[in-house]
């Protein structure tokens, strides 16, 4: 909004090699709908974590896994975390048993943009684009010395404060070198329930019991600028987490409640101490006249403690049940870009993508008895991707841009220890493809169509998890497939900018948890996952935004989202999670020169959420249908000096009591308060 530029900012702007591939044309969105949420967007609504940034986004749908993990979700048209690849700085975080993301992990007050591809992602990214690509970008000083700090807090609705955050930012730039530093964490005791929300054994009112998380993230880069178009940069980022994980309220929990009912079972008593990530990584820009090559080499360390305990009190691990589960996993890799203009307006590049996983196991059983840990387990995986992508200028207004690529995933070693061999090995490889065509018929606009072809690799999960004694092993599971088809326009439609997509998307081999018709020992159904799914995921989205006057802008956006998904066993199988209709609204009113004020509404339709009381038969599935909200929010930016400002707000003002998944009922009424000072 242009209302929104007057206000102070700190000289930085997004680290340019961290940036993903969205087009040759910096403009364009090279067949695809993107979105960017910038650093201004995230600071003034209070949006500290990566799921709750991402929600007025139009495609992206936010939700919860709930159960004993409760992780947080992003869902970009219907694709899930397995199938929208998240990376920081363009290298990918992933987690080599499972790439189960948590998503409130990963803050934002550091960041300078988000990008968010929809659909079509570029094939010059590597292997896993199947639905979408999510990129966190941080930031580069262009000033010679520049700084940041924010304070902020947050407070429930009985007034107690609930959340420490504080950042600081610091930067400078020199002819040929510039350094960049920053620190962040957040403290939170969790979140207030609604005032409406109704007690019960499991949960009283008040404090949501166990919803405590405490995150920080360390960033330091260098770069060094040799002339006017090459760039070399040294990267490292070290991000620590550790949080509990709230219990369904209605569902019985060890030592607080009654036994379990007909189709129930006892909640897991489960905590992560530790949830830390480290990323040392080398970038390189080099311009050679007609051409650019382009690197990125990095070490990845995970290290997880998940703790599993006796009851609710999290005191003691003495029972079987009882654990801590270790993973140390390490990941190293590189990718190599290159491109060239051609004759005859043609423009190819291309790119390379390796990377090596290794994840390494640890359990130890019943801690509190001093019982000797079980062997470590080790598997291996790495990763090929091999890509080319032409754009053509077919004339001055039109663009077509062709994509193929060839990508490996494969198993080295499954769960091998000193003394066991480990599980048989597998392997995938896809051939990805994509077309486009973007046609600007003028300076106001752009129409773009889209058809892409993209797979998703099994996780060591997928192949290999027995799920405690419940499951089969499957190490040749085939890869997912996702054929993706899109219109779109974006451009000035008299007064207002409008960006509208109409998309499609058929998943083939989608892989599903299925009976294999033999019981386990306490008389349970042995699964395996297959490729046996099927679905269909299709929309419609607009987003607009509107200067009304110089004081006044306004933006919104709509998502009409309908997935169904088919299985040959189950018949009722139903895809969860994500509304048929969101929408957000937004207005920015500049009630005086040095304050703002924005009031906000969130909009869902209703979900579906697999219930936790399932029947014996395990080709049937119960659901629960969780009812759509509507949240009203109130944000202030006060710019007290040309350097300070005082960003203060509401969120949920009315306390709606709501829920996203069945037995976890999500935050009341909030207060917040940031301070934020550049120099």
């Amino acid at each position: 909004m242009a209302i929104l530029a007057q206000d102070a900012a700190t000289g930085s702007r997004p680290f340019v090699l961290g940036t993903i591939v969205l087009t040759a044309e910096e403009d364009r969105d090279g067949g695809g709908t993107s979105s960017t949420v910038s650093d201004l967007d995230i600071l003034r609504q209070n949006r500290v974590t990566l799921d709750d940034a991402l929600k007025p986004v139009p495609g992206v749908q936010i939700g919860n896994t709930g159960g004993s993990r409760n992780e947080r979700l992003i869902y970009v048209r219907g694709f899930d975390r397995f199938q929208v690849p998240l990376s920081v700085d363009g290298i990918r975080v992933y987690l080599p048993a499972d790439n189960r993301l948590d998503y409130g992990r990963f803050l934002t007050p550091d960041l300078a943009e988000i990008q968010v591809q929809k659909g079509y992602v570029s094939v010059l990214n590597g292997s896993g684009g199947m639905g979408g690509a999510i990129n966190l970008v941080t930031r580069q000083p262009t000033e010679p010395f520049e700084g940041e700090a924010r304070l902020g807090v947050e407070a429930g609705n009985r007034g107690d404060i609930t959340a420490r955050t504080g950042f600081l930012s610091l930067g400078m730039k020199r002819e040929q070198f510039w350094l960049q530093g920053s620190y962040l964490t957040r403290d939170s005791d969790g979140f207030y329930l609604s005032r409406d929300y109704e007690r019960r054994p499991q949960q009283g009112s008040g404090l949501r019991d166990y919803s405590d998380t405490e995150d920080s993230r360390l960033s330091l880069k260098a770069g060094w600028t040799p002339n006017a178009t090459d760039e070399y940069v040294l990267s490292y980022t070290r991000q620590t987490g550790s949080k509990n994980a709230p219990y369904n309220v209605d569902q019985p929990i060890r030592s607080l409640t009654p036994p379990p009912g007909p189709g129930q079972s006892w909640q897991r008593d489960w905590t992560w101490p530790e949830w830390d990530l480290d990323s040392l990584a080398f970038y390189s820009h080099t311009d050679l006249g007609g051409g650019y090559v382009n690197t990125r080499a990095y070490y990845n360390r995970f290290d997880n403690l998940l703790s599993a305990w006796d009851d609710y009190t999290h005191s003691s691990q003495t029972e079987r049940r009882a654990f801590d589960s270790r993973y140390k996993d390490r990941a190293w890799g590189f990718s190599l870009e290159g491109g060239a203009d051609l004759a005859a307006g043609n423009a190819l590049r291309g790119a390379l993508h390796y990377r090596r996983d290794r994840h390494d196991s640890i359990q130890l059983p019943q801690p509190t008895l001093g019982l000797p840990a079980d062997p470590t387990e080790r598997s291996e995986e790495e990763t090929w991707s091999l890509a080319l992508e032409n754009t053509w200028a077919a004339r001055e207004d039109l663009e077509v841009v062709a994509g193929i690529s060839y990508d490996k995933a494969t198993v080295l070693k499954a769960d091998r220890t000193d003394d066991d061999p480990g599980l048989p090995t597998g392997s995938s490889d896809a051939v990805n493809w994509q077309l486009a065509a973007i046609w600007q018929p003028d300076a106001r606009g752009e129409f773009h169509a889209s058809l892409s072809s993209r797979t998703r690799f099994p996780t060591l999960f997928n192949r290999y998890s027995t799920r405690f004694g419940t499951a089969i092993p499957n190490p040749d599971l085939d890869s997912e497939r996702a054929t993706n088809v899109e219109i779109g326009y974006k451009g000035d439609l008299g007064p207002a900018v409008i960006e509208t997509a109409l998309f499609y998307s058929k998943v083939d081999d989608m892989i599903q948890s299925v009976p294999t018709g033999t019981l386990d020992d306490e008389g349970g159904p042995i699964t395996q996952s297959r490729n046996v799914g099927d679905g269909t995921y299709k929309g419609f989205e607009i987003a607009a935004s509107w200067d009304i006057s110089d004081r006044i802008g306004l933006v919104a956006n709509y998502t009409w989202l309908d997935r169904d998904i088919s299985d040959p066993i189950i018949d009722n199988l139903r895809p969860t999670d994500t509304p048929r209709h969101t929408a957000f609204l937004r207005l920015d009113w500049r009630a005086t020169d040095s304050l703002t004020v924005s009031p906000s509404l969130e909009v869902s339709g209703s979900r579906l959420s697999e219930s936790a009381i399932q029947p014996e038969d395990p080709t049937e599935i119960a659901y629960t249908r969780m009812g759509g909200f509507s949240l009203a929010n109130l944000d202030f930016d006060w710019q007290a000096t040309d350097r300070a400002s005082v960003v203060f707000g509401v969120r949920n003002i009315f306390d709606r009591d709501y829920q996203l998944v069945e037995g976890y009922p999500e935050p009341g009424r909030t207060v917040f308060l940031t301070t934020w000072l550049t120099f």
